[in-house]
């Protein structure tokens, strides 16, 4: 029995795949696991689920820069958290089955307050491209960061790069700049 267990999508992935190979395995997707141990596993043919950070990341990566991005074979349901906060930004977010599509029509994106959890929750893997969509966006926001301690660290090289950005405690308070300039970080 594991208490306390990860409650995130590739965690479910994984009970999944070990399943389908044979292991006894309860609770998948809550915080309690339980796992009956058997003799062997066996082979399987599994496909591992997109990775939702890496969908993320993109995601963000055109709302920063007020373009538009399909990325296929990626989920939308494991990034619903992260969704809404791009559409607050003025994304345009679309989705089917196995696709996820944004568009920004060309504008600047709106700030956009975050804070971290436990899935499902705010994942602590996209703070950091939150904060760069942030420091560029219109407006003021803020960014807790409540599941890793000195997860912000990227802000003081940010800095130098022209951004705004604060630290009081576990949260980023970003000034949405126009522009970012090259520095040596």
């Amino acid at each position: 029995v594991i208490e306390n267990a990860a409650r995130e999508p590739e965690v479910v992935d994984l009970a999944n795949c070990l399943i389908a190979m044979g292991a006894k395995i309860s609770g998948h997707g809550s915080d309690r696991l339980i796992i009956d141990g058997v003799e062997r596993l066996h082979g399987c043919h599994y496909d591992v689920m997109p990775d939702r950070i890496e969908a993320g990341t993109y995601l963000v990566a055109a709302a920063a820069t007020g373009g538009r991005i399909k990325l296929r074979d990626a989920r939308a349901e494991p990034l619903d958290v992260v969704l809404q906060q791009l559409e607050e930004t003025g994304a345009d977010v679309t989705y089917g089955d196995d696709w996820i599509a944004l568009d920004m029509h060309g504008k600047r994106p709106k700030s956009v307050s975050i804070k971290t959890a436990p899935y499902p929750g705010f994942p602590t893997d996209m703070q950091a491209q939150f904060t760069a969509l942030n420091s560029i966006a219109e407006g003021t926001a803020t960014v807790t960061e409540t599941v890793f301690e000195n997860r912000l660290i990227q802000t003081h090289e940010m800095n130098r790069m022209g951004a705004k950005i604060t630290i009081e405690g576990n949260t980023a308070i970003i000034v949405g700049q126009v522009l970012l300039a090259g520095a040596p970080v």
